[in-house]
């Protein structure tokens, strides 16, 4: 099999490209680097040689051109995006701009080059504020932030496009992601990370100053809750979803997370536990766009793909471990 994938080189892109090419799948990648990195997909393209071949690009120019050259392209994985909540809240047309208008670019290129099937990375936060909980694929969208707002507006367009038979489509809603590559090998390299307990392995292990950003929310104790899935759990969702559209199946929406959730004081008790470390905690200002609580019915994809969260907080903790301590700041373009 060969994937398209964009936004290889971000931090869920990344430990994807690994996870398929670990898998035997052959890996035409593409970033503008604006966020990601190029040293991972140079590191896999060290360690798997030709099974990979990289390119930096905006997918909003479009891909024809890479599409002409590699004609044997089974599915898209779409990775690229921009995804803080706080940023879209502060610059919604940037996140219209690089998540909506980006993709439509990138339909049209797949359109002329007669490829029809893709994976496309989605979020929660579609959902808005959870009416109940766990959310499943039958809660209503409403979102409350131009981050969510421009993931559902892609959703639609994939839905109307599969309406009149272009293409076909597996839309997965993350929940929140953390953890890193199960070595260590690959991990998130954004600087500053958005991810919280990326950010508290990061100030147990003295790496970098810990800023609590959340704000005061009604939970038990004041502080949001959220579902956290490994992130090679949530690539190997992306593996089964692609497998699943070449097999034949195509248009659902589904929801990745593991149907627990941990308030944001309960992940910084956790990872004071596993690092045996204490977190110093510095107040900071607030993020905007945020709500106070959301967690996964993953029954769906249980049902569809076969999937279901195989790690632990304390293994997604220990892989991040394992990564900052060979790269305590991230990948160095």
């Amino acid at each position: 099999m060969t994937f398209f994938v964009t936004g290889a080189g971000g931090y869920i892109g990344s430990v994807a490209t690994y996870l398929f090419l670990s898998n035997g799948v052959r890996v035409i990648a593409v970033d503008d680097f604006s966020t990601g990195f190029r040293a991972p997909l140079n590191l896999l393209r060290e360690r798997f040689d030709s099974q990979v071949t990289w390119y930096e690009r905006d997918v909003r120019v479009g891909c024809d051109d890479i599409f002409q050259m590699h004609p044997d392209i089974d599915v898209v994985v779409h990775f690229a995006a921009r995804c803080s909540v706080d940023e879209s809240v502060a610059d919604p047309l940037l996140y219209f701009n690089r998540n909506v208008a980006g993709t439509l670019a990138l339909l049209r290129s797949m359109k002329t080059a007669g490829i029809r099937r893709i994976v496309f990375s989605s979020t929660c936060a579609v959902y808005g504020d959870a009416q109940y909980v766990p959310v499943d694929e039958h809660h209503p969208c409403v979102p409350c932030n131009p981050y969510g707002e421009s993931k559902r507006m892609v959703e639609k367009i994939l839905e109307r496009c599969a309406a009149r038979g272009e293409l076909q489509y597996m839309v997965l809603r993350y929940f929140n992601v953390c953890g890193a590559s199960d070595d260590g090998l690959i991990g998130d390299s954004k600087k500053p990370s958005l991810l919280l307990v990326q950010n508290a392995v990061r100030g147990a292990l003295g790496i970098e100053s810990f800023y609590l950003t959340c704000q005061a929310v009604d939970t038990p104790d004041g502080t949001p809750i959220r579902d956290y899935v490994n992130v090679v759990d949530l690539c190997d969702a992306h593996l089964k979803a692609a497998e699943l559209l070449i097999g034949g199946y195509h248009d659902a929406l589904l929801n990745l997370g593991t149907g627990a959730g941990f308030s944001v004081l309960e992940i910084l008790s956790a990872v004071e536990q596993i690092t045996g470390k204490t977190l110093q905690r510095k107040d900071t200002t607030p993020r905007k766009g945020e709500y106070a609580k959301m967690i996964a019915s993953h029954t769906a994809a249980t049902r569809l793909l076969g999937w279901k969260p195989q790690r632990s907080i304390r293994e997604s903790v220990e892989s991040l471990v394992r990564w900052y301590t060979s790269h305590p700041h991230g990948w160095e373009n």
